[in-house]
């Protein structure tokens, strides 16, 4: 169903979906991972790679959004466009369990943070914790049911507020940068490099945003070359990237199709730029072991040790914003891609109703129900946070590299450009390039990010079939049944793998 003449969203409505959804947990989380990971000089490397690619990315949003108007649910209508209903639905798939698991990984944050301040939230994983992240995830289910209009506006209240903290932060190591600090971080090799002091992190140990056994993740690693080191980072940079389809997903609502292309490149490039220039600060303010001490959110560590408590105490609120905002954003992502796969008949049709308020109810209980599960899971689980950001990153890969093939596909085969149309030469590298980006991101993710997505992936085609069961319909062509078939045995190996503890989580 078409939202309403009062339903439609702006340009700058759209961008701030997009700005809101890429402004999560990750960006605050920045200083201690790149500092665990590598230096400057693979730092730079590492966002070259990963803003280059996205952008890509973005532009072949753009691309599609204006060539294929017809197509809305930008990640899941693509991929089925592009590649067959088995894939369409593997992609819709993909990216609402992501979604889900990405949700997960901001309350875990929001639990930790408070954790900081209050003894009683530990380190996000006491039963206490996990109930107030619940009151919080149902608090936020009722108010996208009361419709999509007022939350995303909230959306757009709560991006400007969390943007704050972030300028205030990026301006403070501006006038506290130390070129020599900078420089002794550049080369990213630990030797050399002074290991963490009591001393100079004693204040912070006070507050709680120092000392890695709150983290549960060990100091400065030593890669053993730059590609190990760029490598480490690359599923941090896919994660926080993650939300740039928000406009995309999301334009059946867009006032004119024209928004949601502008939308998707204007909110990249802020965002990454921000993203940059708050890895690169950081370098410039401590060390190395010293960045790689600090608790997370990294970022309130980091002001801290300029300015004191008060920046603790201000970064952290800024997160606890940021971090409901995007939660906000992504719960209206998740029911709007099992919506439109119930629309477009690869989900059963249970998720394509609609209240009174234009807003597929099915859809929206599935996903916190989903989300309240891996709550309660994080009870037993010390690594929470890391390993909801990497599986989110390999989850939502997938979808990211069927939109890039079905750009190149469009391009290759000339579908909906002119014979010599200069456009087609330019889209065929963009989208060329975008792919490629896809694949070396679930190459740097590794394997077992990959079997552990074929968990979901495999199992989850029930939803697929009793679709097609609806529809007296044909499940699988001979190619589909083919990539069926690895995805299960891929399952199979990494439940194995699981209980035999190859694969530890």
């Amino acid at each position: 169903m078409e939202g309403s003449t009062e339903n439609k969203l702006s340009q700058w409505s759209l961008t701030a979906l997009v700005v809101g959804s890429m402004i999560g947990a990750g960006i605050f989380s920045l200083p201690a991972t790149f500092g665990r990971a590598t230096g400057v000089l693979g730092a730079i490397i590492a966002w070259c790679i990963a803003g280059g690619g996205m952008l890509m990315l973005a532009f072949v949003f753009q691309t599609l959004a204006e060539r294929k108007p017809d197509l809305d649910s930008g990640v899941f209508i693509y991929a089925k466009a592009g590649f067959g209903n088995y894939l369409g639905f593997t992609s819709a798939l993909g990216f609402w369990a992501g979604t889900c698991i990405g949700n997960v990984s901001y309350f875990v944050l929001i639990k930790s943070t408070l954790g900081a301040f209050f003894p009683v939230f530990g380190d996000g994983n006491t039963l206490l914790a996990v109930l107030f992240a619940s009151a919080l995830l149902w608090g936020f289910h009722f108010l996208v049911l009361r419709g999509v209009k007022g939350a995303a506006s909230i959306n757009t209240i709560a991006t400007i507020a969390k943007i704050l903290p972030i300028i205030l932060f990026i301006v403070v190591l501006v006038f506290a940068f130390n070129n020599e600090t900078f420089m002794q971080n550049f080369s990213g090799a630990p030797e050399g490099l002074p290991s963490v002091s009591a001393m100079d992190l004693s204040h912070l140990d006070e507050f709680g945003y120092a000392g890695h056994a709150a983290t549960h993740l060990p100091l400065v690693e030593s890669p053993e070359s730059l590609f190990s080191q760029v490598r480490s980072t690359m599923l941090v940079t896919v994660f926080v990237f993650l939300g740039i389809e928000g406009a995309s997903i999301y334009s059946r609502y867009a006032q004119k199709r024209s928004h949601v292309g502008v939308a998707t490149v204007l909110g990249f490039i802020g965002v990454l730029c921000l993203l940059v220039m708050i890895t690169m600060l950081s370098y410039g303010v401590l060390l190395r072991p010293d960045l790689a001490a600090l608790r997370q959110p990294s970022m309130a560590g980091v002001l801290e040790a300029v300015v004191g408590r008060w920046g603790a105490i201000f970064i952290s609120l800024g997160l606890l914003i940021s971090v409901l905002g995007a939660y906000l954003s992504w719960s209206l992502l998740a029911a709007e891609v099992l919506y439109s796969a119930a629309k477009s008949q690869s989900m059963p049709s249970l998720f394509a109703r609609e209240n009174a308020n234009e807003v597929p109810y099915s859809a929206v209980w599935l996903t916190n129900i989903t989300i309240q599960v891996f709550l309660l899971l994080t009870l037993l689980s010390q690594y929470a946070f890391q390993l909801a950001l990497e599986l989110t990153s390999s989850l939502t890969l997938i979808p990211y590299l069927l939109v890039a093939a079905y750009g190149l596909k469009l391009a290759w085969t000339k579908e909906s450009y002119e014979v010599s149309s200069l456009d087609r030469k330019k889209d065929l590298i963009i989208a060329a390039v975008a792919t490629f980006y896809s694949l070396l991101m679930i190459y740097a993710g590794g394997m077992k990010y990959l079997l552990l997505s074929a968990i979901i992936y495999g199992p989850g085609t029930i939803l697929y079939l009793l679709a097609k069961r609806e529809q007296k319909a044909k499940a699988f062509t001979s190619t589909e049944l083919a990539i069926f078939v690895v995805v299960m045995i891929a399952a199979v190996v990494a439940i194995y793998s699981l209980a035999t503890g190859a694969i530890t989580i």
